[in-house]
């Protein structure tokens, strides 16, 4: 559907803007006013005892003198189903700690045993399945930055990384050295911890460290915090944890450590089109060197880098016209990435980790890195720098990425960023061009204290980089940057944001990622999640309304999108439902491709779409359990319609067989086309340190089969060893043989960890 876009009014958005500044000045006061200088203020307390040369028997079972001696922490509140309810099973938390090591022990009392959930082992996996007990170590006292642990009854690890900003962010693909024993009795289920100081950076002039736990009862869907109970807190939040006393003379060792690995592989790879094949086999060697420098600050260096252990991206097909962003997995730039953060939640990406070592999904091999990562009290500093090897055409690159951070107030920092990208005698940028750099500042001011107990936040932002190319012909910086704001209301049930930011027509950071230039937007987003605490059926509701304004530099209205959430219900039973129906406006500028064939082109023009979704998923506690989504409406000169089917079995502890279709319809005026989309996973945990898994990924866009198959065993903690198994078929119906191998390959990697 085509329309004309009536004219727009200058005056509008300019005094929708000066009217977002007039709330800064507002609420600008509010942000200082709300700030508390004294961490431990009326904080819940739990103190470390010394073991003072006892052996612990690390069993799971929590019945020792010496366990018994100290007294419990059970003072837990619930947060859902009621806040501040008092929970229906009893949980108790005691801490120890020798010179080396921390000690937790935890006793989950269960009136019915054998209702407890447990179905995962494999290290990582999500636990939206089990009963769960999780902690965090704000090992700072910094209120922005934690270390995240999870276990369930069947021992499995859990662990992240929690940096705080405008909203939460957990990184799973943290793996510390630590240890877990687990029992299940006829009281419940019970753990001992056991967490090496040399696994973690702490402040040695701190007598107290952050701390908060959490238990879920699943079968209940009943979550139990020990401080930070309210719906705009939780246990993610290392502002609204508790504190923990005791610790004396926490050591890290020397606080060396060296991870030698050994790898072989194995490859072939077939040009289908010239039928030929080029295989490979190889074996190599390589080292990480962590030190601390002080228990605050580590400095690392990797040399010969090879990340053929991490897991494959999920595939995804593309219908839009910008680029998609795939996680990192890579455990060197995992470290210090809550401290590499840049303006949390505002949309931008200065310092994006995949565009080192990675060309399109291709990997470069890393001849060597360093990095240096930590605290100097309140100074937050990471420093990265990577140089990678050639492959193919692509010649060695030199990465350098500064962080600096400064923490202020109770819950406010200020920061900037620097990166720096060389390149050998560039094929595509020229001689002249060897480096490229990009430099940015952010703020973020945040209180958990307005109206004494609703949080308020405010960021804003700054990045710019040097002409990107021989032929960059700008000359205003502005062209070359991006600039914005963001308030956020983080508050239950009420909560509510808006957002403002400038892109200019030329911003490209180097080692950054972007998806669109040229414009202005603001984003507006209200919600409201209300609890239903005296009801049977429903746990909570929530209902929504998005929207986005987007022009261009110029003010020539380009996007515009209205979401409207009708009702996202969430049963006491943890299944859910829910309905959206969305309008949205697209000035567009030029003819666009979607398949990138040239056999499906939309012309340059003006165009109105409506949509609805439509979205039930069942519990994941249940050994069967599913998801079901249908999308429909308008798509540009047709419609489409998209139907997302999941389904996910766990017959017994260990396995899980998980498969997902999605099957995209569309129509245009002169033609039209469909997509499929199919995964399967398949995961058999053996114990929490033996895993195989597996998974099956096809599209029918770019018409390839892919299997990975990975076989990981930890010996044990920060020794591993390795298998890994990859197939890509061609899907071409022109030949005989329907499937043709592209690729292949197989790799064995064995890792060891020495600590001094």
């Amino acid at each position: 559907m085509r329309y004309k876009t009536p004219d727009l009014e200058q005056h509008f958005i300019e005094n929708l803007i000066s009217a977002i500044f007039l709330i800064h000045i507002y609420f600008l006061p509010l942000l200082v006013f709300g700030q508390d200088n004294d961490p431990e203020n009326d904080s819940k307390e739990i103190k470390a005892y010394s073991i003072n040369g006892r052996e612990l028997l690390m069993d799971g079972i929590v019945d020792e003198a010496f366990w018994m001696a100290i007294p419990a922490q059970d003072s837990f509140l619930m947060q859902e189903p009621m806040e501040g309810g008092m929970p229906t099973e009893q949980t108790q938390v005691r801490i120890a700690y020798d010179s080396q090591h921390l000690y937790i022990a935890v006793i989950c009392f269960d009136s019915d045993p054998s209702g407890i959930k447990a179905f995962q082992k494999k290290r990582d996996a999500s636990l939206e399945t089990d009963d769960r007990f999780r902690l965090i170590l704000d090992t700072f006292m910094d209120k922005r930055s934690a270390y995240f642990f999870e276990i369930n009854p069947l021992g499995l690890r859990g662990d992240g990384l929690i940096s705080s900003g405008q909203g939460q962010t957990l990184n799973m693909d943290w793996d510390g050295i630590w240890k877990a024993w687990t029992y299940v009795g006829d009281f419940g289920w019970s753990a001992e911890i056991r967490i090496p100081f040399s696994s973690i950076n702490f402040d040695t002039k701190r007598e107290v460290w952050g701390i908060n736990f959490q238990r879920t009862i699943r079968r209940k869907n009943e979550e139990l915090l020990w401080t930070g109970n309210r719906r705009n807190q939780g246990l993610l939040r290392p502002q609204n944890a508790g504190i923990l006393t005791g610790l004396v003379n926490p050591s890290q060792g020397v606080g060396l450590e060296v991870i030698p690995y050994a790898i072989a592989q194995s490859s072939k790879e077939n040009d289908v089109e010239n039928q030929e094949s080029v295989s490979n086999t190889t074996a190599d060697v390589g080292f990480d060197i962590n030190y601390n420098i002080t228990s605050q600050l580590k400095a690392s260096i990797t040399y010969n880098t090879d990340f053929a252990q991490a897991e494959v991206d999920s595939r995804q097909i593309n219908l839009t016209r910008f680029p998609l962003r795939f996680p990192e997995k890579r455990d060197f730039f995992l470290e210090g990435s809550s401290i590499l953060q840049f303006a949390p939640s505002s949309g931008v990406d200065p310092y994006f980790s995949r565009r080192i070592g990675l060309v399109n999904g291709m990997r470069i091999p890393i001849t060597y890195g360093g990095r240096l990562v930590g605290n100097v009290g309140k100074n937050n500093i990471a420093l990265i720098h990577v140089r990678t090897g050639k492959k193919g055409e692509l010649n060695p690159e030199n990465f350098t990425v500064a962080r600096y951070r400064r923490n202020f107030w109770k819950e406010s920092s200020i920061g900037v960023l620097y990166t720096h990208r060389s390149t050998e005698d560039d094929l595509l940028l020229g001689t002249p061009v060897q480096d490229r750099k990009t430099w940015g500042a952010d703020l973020n001011l945040s209180t958990s204290a307005l109206f004494s107990s609703k949080t308020l936040q405010f960021s804003a932002f700054f990045i710019g980089h040097n002409p990107a190319s021989p032929f960059d012909d700008t000359t205003s910086l502005s062209d070359r940057s991006v600039r914005g704001f963001r308030f956020n209301f983080p508050n239950q049930p009420w909560s509510a944001w808006v957002s403002y930011r400038e892109f200019g027509e030329d911003y490209d950071p180097a080692v950054g990622f972007n998806q669109r230039n040229g414009f202005k937007r603001l984003q507006p987003a209200l919600n409201y999640a209300p609890l239903f605490e005296k009801s049977k059926i429903i746990r909570a509701i929530e209902w929504g309304v998005y929207y986005e304004y987007l022009t261009s530099l110029e003010n020539q209205l380009l996007t515009e999108n209205l979401r409207f959430n009708l009702g996202s219900i969430r049963f006491e039973s943890d299944d859910r439902i829910g309905m959206e129906v969305a309008r949205n406006f697209e000035f567009l500028e030029e003819d666009f491709d979607i398949l990138n064939n040239g056999s499906v082109i939309v012309p340059a023009s003006e165009y109105v779409n409506w949509r609805y979704e439509v979205e039930a998923s069942s519990a994941s506690y249940r050994k069967v359990s599913g998801t079901v989504g249908y999308e429909a409406g308008e798509f540009w000169t047709g419609n489409i319609s998209s139907w997302a089917l999941g389904v996910t079995v766990r017959p017994t502890p260990g396995i899980n067989l998980s498969s997902g279709y999605t099957h995209t319809e569309v129509t245009t005026i002169d033609s039209g086309f469909s997509t499929n989309l199919f995964r399967m996973d398949l995961g058999l945990d053996f114990t929490p340190d033996i895993s195989l898994s597996s998974n099956i990924q096809f599209d029918d866009v770019s018409e390839l089969l892919g299997t990975n198959t990975r076989f990981r065993w930890i010996i044990t903690p920060g020794t591993d060893v390795f298998l890994v198994y990859n197939h890509n078929w061609l899907n071409n119906p022109g030949v005989d043989r329907r499937l043709i191998t592209t690729q292949k390959g197989a790799a064995m990697k064995v890792v060891y960890t020495y600590r001094f």
